[in-house]
């Protein structure tokens, strides 16, 4: 991680779970982090523990709402300004509402469309941007994707989030493809774990907390410290090599 001391990098969804954790490793590692998140309090208390805790790097909360396609070109105008520009995307963000396809609100659907397809592209785009005027031939797209993103779990609550991810599949292979035809060393990778035990299965069933916990109570689920690890492993991995896809399971996971 030495050569990416003091370089910036963008971190979506960066105030708890998934995305706190990378954002905290980073830092960790010697990174200028920017994390984003509409509600940036939460942000800030890391930045502070990151601090406290004499880390090499920094980590930059910035207010953003992914659904809101001018906040995130002001969000990449202003890390432009401050910070010159992103070396390394981390498009961590990402949701899933219990919407089936035969019975599924419309809203639910698009909210899911426009934080795991829309707003990861638009910062991919953004991002490469950045990288490109700068003439930054050695950055890093990170895609957070799931284990759902490779198949399709016989759960209708999660059919639609499933479609949402694999797109995320074909977009980072896409985006390998483009990288490579633009004759540019910039990599890309997806990162698909299966369970972890974080927030996400409250949030997907807020209405029957037992049955969230019951998600994290029959097996031994990943931590968010081992997507976080992966994540500075790929980034790890020499110029030459690029990891595609990396699938983290819980040992006793089935699907």
């Amino acid at each position: 991680m030495d050569r990416w001391k003091g370089r910036v990098a963008l971190v979506t969804g960066a105030s708890v779970g998934i995305g706190a954790t990378i954002a905290k490793e980073l830092v960790r590692s010697g990174m200028k982090v920017v994390g984003c998140a509409r509600n940036v309090d939460k942000i800030k208390a890391l930045a502070a523990e990151c601090k406290s805790a004499g880390f090499s790097g920094v980590l930059i909360p910035f207010k953003c709402d992914l659904t809101n396609v001018e906040e995130i070109q002001s969000m990449f105008a202003a890390i432009k300004a401050e910070h010159k520009g992103v070396d390394v995307c981390i498009n961590n963000a990402g949701l899933a509402n219990p919407e089936p396809l035969l019975s599924g609100k419309t809203s639910g659907w698009k909210t899911m469309l426009d934080v795991n397809v829309m707003a990861l592209s638009i910062c991919t785009r953004e991002a490469y941007q950045s990288m490109k005027e700068r003439n930054i031939d050695d950055g890093h797209i990170i895609n957070l994707n799931s284990i759902c993103g490779h198949i399709v779990i016989n759960m209708a609550d999660a059919h639609f989030y499933t479609a949402t991810k694999y797109a995320v599949s074909a977009l980072t292979e896409g985006l390998r493809q483009e990288l490579r035809e633009a004759k540019t060393h910039i990599r890309a990778t997806c990162i698909s774990p299966g369970i972890v035990e974080t927030e996400f299965a409250y949030r997907f069933y807020s209405d029957s907390p037992d049955k969230a916990k019951e998600t994290y109570s029959h097996i031994k689920a990943l931590e968010a410290i081992d997507v976080a690890n992966a994540v500075v492993y790929v980034l790890s991995a020499p110029p030459h090599v690029q990891v595609g896809d990396i699938v983290l399971r819980p040992v006793e996971q089935q699907a």
